[in-house]
Order: C-alpha cells, then structure tokens, then sequence
C-alpha cells in the first residue's frame, strides 16, 4: 500500500516511522509545505520513504499528492479549519484516510461526509490519536463491563498535552487548545446536543480511587458517542490541569472571548509560560503519583463509564499506564498509525466515515500498541487498567500488582 502522510511535524513524523515498519506498507509520500522537512523525515524511513510539498489549503496540490495513494494519514492541524477540505479531497481521490481531528466542530462537518465517503467506496477514520483516539477505546472498553450505559467521560491531562517543541509560532495543539477553552463548545447532557462555555467543573466517582474533579472541554467525542450509543444521557470530555494553569486559562479565556486577544496569540502566551521544551512527564511519571496514599490526581488518559450491571447502578474507568515515546508526539501519532494497521481499510470492511469507536477493535488496537510504549507493554492487559466500582480493590492496589510502585 501507498501511503500519504500528511505533516512532517511533532505528530506526523511519529505516524510515518511507525507506518513504515508495516509490511503491509510499500511506500510513504512525505508531504509538507516546509519540502525540506518533509525530505528529513522521508529519509528517515528506510528506503520507504519520498518527499513532496503539499499545501493542504490548495485542492490541486492536494490530488497530486493522492494521486495513485491506497490511504492518507493527516497530522495537519488546527483541524477545526483543516479537516475538512483535506478528507473532501481524500474522497474525491478515492483514498481512504485516518487523522487526529481533535475539534467538534470540524467532526460534525466531516461525519457529514459519511455518505459521499460510502459512494467512493472509501474508509475514513476520523480523531484516531491520544484523545480523541485512544481515549475512545478505553471508553468502549469500561462500557462493555456494563449491561447499560448513560453517561460517558472521556478525559486527559491537559499539561501532559504540551508540545515538546517550541516553533517561531504556536503550534496547532496549542491553537486547537485555546480554541476549545473558549466561546463555546457542544457538549452532550440531558440527551441533546448542548451549547455551553467550558471549563465547566465536574465532580465525579473515579471507581477505586475516590471522588475528583475535572472540567469541560470541546472535544469530538462529546459528539461521536451519542452516535454510537444512542441511549446516552451524557458525555462529556474531561480535561485537568496544574491549578496554577487553571488561574491563568480563565482570564485569558475571558481576553479572547472579548477580542482583546487572538486565540493564537493566547497559544503562543501559553507555550511560553507553560516552558515549552522542556522534559515531558510520561504516563509512568503521573502514575506513580497514584500510588502514593493521600495523593488524589488522575491518570493522564482516561475514560469513566456510568450505568447498570445486573439491574445495578454501577461505573467502570479505564486508564492506559504507558504510551509511545515521550511527550504528545508519539501519544498521537502511534496510534494513528496503529488505527490504519488494525482497521486496514483496504480490506473488506465497512465504508463512509468514522469515529474510533465505530470501527476499531479496541482489544486489537491496544495489543498492538503495547509494545511500541515506553515503557514498553506486553498487551492490553498490560497496558490498560480497568477499575470498577463493585470491587473492593482500589486504583492504587491496582496499580501496586501490575508492577507499578512508588
């Protein structure tokens, strides 16, 4: 298979050396605006790769780029503005695609996609990173130890979501974050579609770990899940952070919600004092806080699941206690590249466009990753601990038997 992928940059170039080592994979075309960048990561590929500019914002560049390609992996953000025009030219090209759409907005227009997507015969998988991606399938995984299911919180730690690099402008992370902690997002409560502000405080029962809090953030699967399980009452995606970061995000959410400051010019602030650059904590680093009594903090990635086993009302949450490399790139772009490997869209299997949890195996997905975390994982039942609320085991116990101490 020919793959396109798109971005060379702190996701996209994760994504293609993960693609590469794919037998199934014969060729990955680079493309990039920045040519030599996409030359570097090209090279880097073991005789897979070659390097061409594309630029996402012209539809002609983008089916030279396509032109011949079995499938497309897009790194390239805001998706909020980007999404869309890249998969209605993926469509037109008849090539099948994956990305790590991370905004609600740009994923209603694109689920809109659906039945053109279908007509061309193509297969497109939409959000498949760290969260939306793998967040996804740690939800479907709490959900199938229930016989019900009402509500859904997806979550993550939003400081464990800084670029590892700092660029002459801010990144397309730090813009989408900026962008989905301000004005409004659509969430799901109530069993509707709801428009509201974010950083709405949430607290909930995280089952042997006690009672926490978080807050609201715009998010794809506050729009997917509903989709997938029509009799959800509510989901919501989660994030936390540093509560020093809290004081800061809500006055600056306030200065672009005026207009006195632009959503890129309040990334560009964070990245800056948030020290963009420096050592990026791992999943082990926020797990081993878990461990110690009297700390109360979450894992970084997350799903909390509510609903009824045996006519019982009853939560399960699953959380991952590793993930690819170090820092968000490799938290995003492995996955992408997992998701095309166990989906494998050149096969037989259902055409149109989807969120994760619509079409990925998350038993197949979270094996497969296992062994490309650091630290490395033997399997699913390595890597992902469930936690359910009619245990007498608590998070912490958990943790302590699957080998992670203090």
């Amino acid at each position: 298979m020919k793959v396109v992928a798109l971005g060379a940059g702190g996701m996209g170039r994760y994504s293609a050396r993960t693609a590469a080592t794919f037998d199934f994979v014969d060729e990955i075309v680079v493309g990039d605006l920045d040519e030599a960048a996409a030359r570097r990561l090209a090279d880097s590929l073991g005789g897979k790769g070659r390097a061409v500019r594309v630029d996402v914002t012209d539809e002609t560049s983008l089916a030279r780029a396509f032109d011949g390609a079995g499938a497309v992996l897009n790194t390239v953000g805001p998706f909020f503005r980007l999404g869309p025009p890249v998969l209605r030219a993926a469509i037109r090209a008849g090539c099948h695609y994956l990305d790590i759409n991370d905004d609600w907005e740009s994923t209603e227009a694109m689920l809109a996609m659906d039945e053109d997507a279908r007509k061309a015969g193509v297969t497109a998988v939409i959000g498949m990173g760290a969260s939306p991606g793998m967040s996804n399938l740690l939800a479907v995984l709490a959900m199938r130890e229930l016989d019900e299911v009402d509500e859904v919180y997806p979550g993550f730690d939003l400081d464990a979501a800084m670029p590892e690099v700092r660029g002459p402008k801010p990144c397309a992370a730090s813009v989408h974050g900026v962008h989905q902690l301000t004005g409004k997002i659509r969430v799901y409560d109530g069993g509707r579609l709801v428009d509201e502000p974010p950083l709405r405080r949430v607290d909930f029962d995280y089952p042997g770990l006690g009672r926490c809090t978080a807050y609201t953030m715009g998010h794809p699967e506050a729009i997917t899940f509903p989709r997938f399980r029509p009799e959800l009452r509510r989901c919501l995606v989660l994030m936390t952070m540093a509560k020093s970061n809290l004081l800061v995000m809500r006055p600056l959410a306030r200065l672009v919600d005026s207009g006195l400051v632009s959503v890129e010019r309040a990334a560009g602030w964070i990245e800056w004092a948030e020290g963009v650059g420096k050592p990026v904590k791992t999943p082990d680093d926020y797990l081993r806080d878990l461990v110690h009594d009297g700390v109360r903090t979450l894992p970084p990635l997350f799903a909390v699941v509510r609903g009824r086993r045996q006519k019982r009302a009853e939560t399960v949450a699953a959380a991952v206690l590793s993930a690819p490399a170090v820092g968000m790139g490799g938290a995003t772009g492995v996955p992408l590249a997992v998701g095309l490997a166990v989906v494998r869209p050149d096969g037989d299997v259902p055409r149109g466009v989807f969120a994760p949890e619509s079409i990925v195996d998350a038993g197949a997905f979270f094996d497969r990753i296992a062994p490309l975390c650091s630290p490395q994982k033997k399997d699913r039942s390595d890597l992902v601990a469930v936690s359910r609320s009619w245990e007498s085991t608590t998070l912490r116990m958990k943790l302590r038997e699957m080998g992670l101490s203090a």
